[in-house]
């Protein structure tokens, strides 16, 4: 009885915990409709902000809240609103899901550069107080997460219902020209919302770190432990408070209990992994229950010339002249760089199967670097640490399988939670499968050998580079192929408006299931390939941050282009090479280029290739239509929207 006393005090600390950090998500989401991706490095931010004011510098600890909390946090808020958040009033899900992905890895980035990797401990309020209850020792720390916890729930629920300025909040989404009407200034009430997020985040943050004292504060480790908060969210729908408070309660003694009574009925491989899988699971239940996502009845808005698509012939001529280019570049570059060259190439390939899910079907996955896994883990598996055809086909048809399986629960899902479900198998991939001991050595990697053909060779570094670039050409020709398809222009027509496709007797559930395949298999080809330049895939290439940031990097460029997917590949594996070379960021450079880039989006929703410039003056090939001819401008009445 006293072991499950334990666990359950344990949980409902955790929960509380999960409950403060899913409570600033829903505040923000009510009271701006944007799903803050980057709540979780905000809590990391503000918790190593903390840190550096009462630890390394010795300041009183409630100086140090303060600052933090009633500073730092709201002013970092109020940036964001100003800089990023105001610009996107109004933008499809995919392009604010983006910025708050871009911020997220701003943060992590900037973290990474400022403190450098140490074992970092936050000491507990009244440490060494406790009390005795039930032969259960519960410390005065924990106490006061739940209470905050308890405060924050009530607190916030009165405040968003029956205070005016509240209500104001929460109205500011639904009409910011109504809401201007009666006198609250939309931007200011939108500000407002961000700052208290971003406070939530940060009381969050400052709370769990004490109880990392095991293994101290870490990066990337207090990112996703915050990010586990938002299946308590979920559980919420994004809009009860009270509920949201129940979801993280739950969710905290869903994993104490896992921890506390799972060994020994799973795999030992597993037991490591209980606390880092049972949140992910919790999630993924959670959208499983959420009911099916109605069809929209309208088009999305239009807010950029979508890009012409080569002909086969011009897509031809295209890939061979790519394809020259590249042997070129073999012959004069060499080392590190030639192999970060031949894994970007691969990762484009992987740029490509986002250009056919995200840039044409509309349907968001951060999981893509999974699907590039498992191709590869297939590979080695089939051809025994070698590499063959054979192992080939069968990690396109494996990627497939999942890639469907994966669509299944999809299905029912559309934009945030597709991407939260994506999210989701993504990190149940990483820590049940690339991370489990059964499947790769821990720390280690397992090894993956290089195609060949009959009486070629690729086994020198140059002769690869050129055959993933013959790989990526080919693999761009059929994606364009597709786009100028039948059921490439469903596919378009399915993003455009999923209730007219359906409305036309065509099943949106079918398309979502094939797009997903195919999109999976094209990313496991690439994987074959990525490994194949180091001869080896460790579970360090398939990370969560890895998909954010591919898919950042083919968003900045042009998620509808084959370009894009080209440019972003590059970008995201040449970019650690040139933080290896500057050791004063270490790895926070990419995270931090990859950030600023996305940041783009909140005034260039097509991406760098998008740019007007760009497509007017230097005419791209391939790009962009025709010059618009010059039209009579007639004179407008000035509108003036009540969000700027």
């Amino acid at each position: 009885m006293t072991t499950f006393l334990t666990f359950t005090v344990l949980g409902i600390v955790a929960g509380s915990i999960y409950a403060i950090t899913a409570t600033g998500l829903v505040v923000t989401y009510t009271t701006t409709g944007i799903f803050n991706f980057a709540h979780g490095a905000v809590a990391m931010f503000c918790a190593f902000s903390y840190w550096q004011l009462n630890q390394a510098w010795g300041w009183p600890s409630w100086i140090s809240l303060i600052i933090v909390l009633l500073i730092e946090a709201p002013a970092l808020g109020a940036f964001v609103e100003e800089a990023y958040m105001k610009r996107i009033f109004g933008a499809t899900v995919v392009r604010s899901l983006m910025v708050t992905l871009g911020l997220l890895l701003i943060l992590v980035g900037l973290a990474q550069a400022i403190w450098s990797p140490e074992n970092r401990t936050l000491p507990e309020y009244f440490t060494g107080d406790s009390v005795n209850l039930a032969n259960v020792s519960i410390t005065y720390h924990q106490i006061i997460i739940v209470i905050v916890a308890l405060l924050v729930a009530v607190v916030l629920r009165v405040y968003l219902r029956r205070v005016r300025s509240g209500i104001a909040m929460r109205a500011v989404v639904d009409d910011p020209e109504l809401l201007s009407l009666s006198g609250a200034p939309p931007r200011r009430v939108a500000r407002s919302g961000w700052m208290l997020g971003f406070f939530l985040a940060g009381l969050a943050g400052i709370l769990i770190g004490p109880e990392l004292a095991s293994s101290g504060l870490d990066v990337n480790l207090l990112t996703l432990l915050v990010v586990n908060g938002y299946a308590a969210a979920i559980l919420g729908r994004m809009r009860s408070l009270p509920w949201t408070f129940v979801g993280g309660i739950l969710l905290g003694l869903a994993e104490n209990y896992a921890i506390g009574y799972l060994p020994g009925h799973i795999p030992d491989s597993l037991v490591s992994q209980i606390s880092l899988l049972t949140p992910v699971i919790f999630l993924f239940a959670a959208l499983l229950l959420m009911p099916s996502a109605r069809l929209r009845a309208v088009g999305r808005m239009a807010v950029a010339t979508p890009p012409r698509v080569a002909t086969l012939y011009q897509s031809l001529a295209s890939g061979g002249l790519f394809v020259l280019l590249a042997a070129v570049a073999s012959l004069a570059i060499s080392g590190t760089i030639i192999g970060s060259v031949t894994q970007g190439l691969a990762l484009g390939i992987v740029g490509l199967s986002l250009v056919l899910l995200i840039g044409y079907t509309g349907q968001v996955s951060l999981c893509q670097l999974s699907f590039m896994g498992i191709g590869a883990f297939t590979m080695s598996k089939v051809a025994h640490g070698g590499a063959n055809w054979q192992g080939l086909l069968l990690g396109v048809v494996v990627c497939a399988v999942v890639g469907a399986i994966v669509a299944l629960p999809a299905l029912r899902l559309q934009g945030l939670y597709l991407a939260l479900a994506t999210l989701a198998f993504g990190q149940l991939a990483y820590y049940g499968f690339f991370t489990n001991i059964s499947f790769i050595p821990a720390g280690g990697a397992i090894p993956v050998g290089r195609l060949s053909l009959p009486g070629i060779s690729f086994s020198g570094d140059r002769a690869y580079m050129i055959f993933a670039a013959v790989c990526f050409a080919i693999a761009a020709v059929g994606v364009l192929a597709i786009r100028r398809s039948a059921w490439g222009r469903r596919l378009v027509a399915l993003n455009d408006s999923p209730a007219a496709y359906a409305t036309l007797g065509m099943s949106p559930q079918r398309s979502k299931m094939i797009v997903f395949a195919a999109s999976a298999a094209l990313a496991g080809i690439g994987g074959v390939i990525f490994a194949g330049q180091p001869q080896a895939l460790g579970a360090t290439d398939v990370t969560m941050f890895g998909s954010l940031e591919l898919v950042l990097f083919v968003t900045i460029f042009g998620i509808r282009t084959a370009s894009g997917a080209l440019l972003g590949g590059l970008a995201a594996a040449l970019l650690p090479l040139a933080a290896s070379h500057l050791p004063w960021w270490g790895t926070g450079l990419t995270g931090v280029v990859a950030g600023v880039g996305i940041s783009m989006m909140a005034n260039v929703p097509d991406g760098v290739l998008g740019v007007p410039w760009l497509t007017q003056h230097l005419r791209i090939p391939y790009l962009t239509g025709p010059r618009p001819m010059p039209v009579a401008s007639t004179p407008q009445k000035e509108q003036v929207s009540a969000a700027g």
